[in-house]
């Protein structure tokens, strides 16, 4: 049997590690506009791409909030907020010569983002003792495409379509602590993000934050060090590896 006691300094009693993924495992940003630079220069189509991808991950939580407001409607995954707001925004940047399928295309490019250098080898590390599981407002589709394409060696795949709601709504941290069969108090949600992870502490998870200080590019506002009392403060996935013994 592994000695836990080495990780119970730490976190003690934690069984599962769950993870926010755009900006706390993968470079969104960096990814889109690199791809969406090669793809456009090939197909002769102009834009700035900087501004497009900034404008479309403006879009992200707005489009979530009328998700929220409007239950009546039903669930509508990330997939189709990210492909309505692109449509939206290619218009209003005067981007022309882009079809429906080219849309689809480049909607896509969120399943093909990047990780972070220590993405891949602090989550094998951590694997080796914790269940690992995003907990993303992506959609399934979207993050088994990504972890395929990037290499994350998730065990299961949790996300806010899997529960229909976005995060930071309660169903969605308590959801994945129910479907692992676990206590929330037995789940540590990673994220480097506050404000997702204030959510999580509220109802009843472990914490834990990691700084991603360029997830913006030179727009980055926040989210530069820790501003709540969280379980482990680290300095990437492989630091966290460090302290959990793993």
């Amino acid at each position: 049997m592994p000695d836990h006691h080495a990780a119970s300094n730490s976190a003690p009693g934690v069984k599962a590690l769950l993870f926010d993924v755009f900006g706390t495992v993968v470079d969104w940003r960096g990814s889109l506009i690199t791809e969406l630079t090669a793809w456009a220069q090939a197909r002769g189509v102009r834009g700035d791409w900087t501004a497009l991808v900034d404008a479309w991950r403006a879009a992200y939580v707005p489009s979530m909030n009328e998700v929220r407001k409007h239950p009546e409607r039903g669930f509508v995954n990330l997939d189709a907020l990210h492909r309505a707001s692109l449509e939206r925004l290619v218009a209003e940047q005067g981007i022309a010569g882009m079809t429906a399928a080219d849309l689809d295309h480049v909607t896509r490019g969120w399943h093909r983002l990047n990780p972070w250098p220590d993405s891949v080898s602090g989550l094998t590390r951590l694997k080796t003792r914790f269940v690992i599981s995003p907990l993303s407002n992506g959609n399934v589709a979207l993050l088994v495409n990504m972890a395929k394409h990037a290499g994350l060696p998730w065990d299961l795949v949790l996300c806010a379509e899997v529960f229909r709601h976005y995060k930071p709504d309660p169903e969605t941290y308590l959801g994945a602590a129910g479907l692992l069969g676990l206590q929330p108090e037995e789940v540590m949600l990673c994220a480097a993000h506050n404000n997702d992870l204030a959510a999580a502490q509220a109802c009843g998870l472990a914490t834990c934050f990691v700084p991603r200080p360029t997830e913006y590019g030179p727009l980055q506002k926040r989210d530069f060090k820790a501003e709540g009392d969280w379980t482990l403060v680290v300095s990437d996935f492989d630091d966290l590896a460090d302290r959990l013994s793993c």
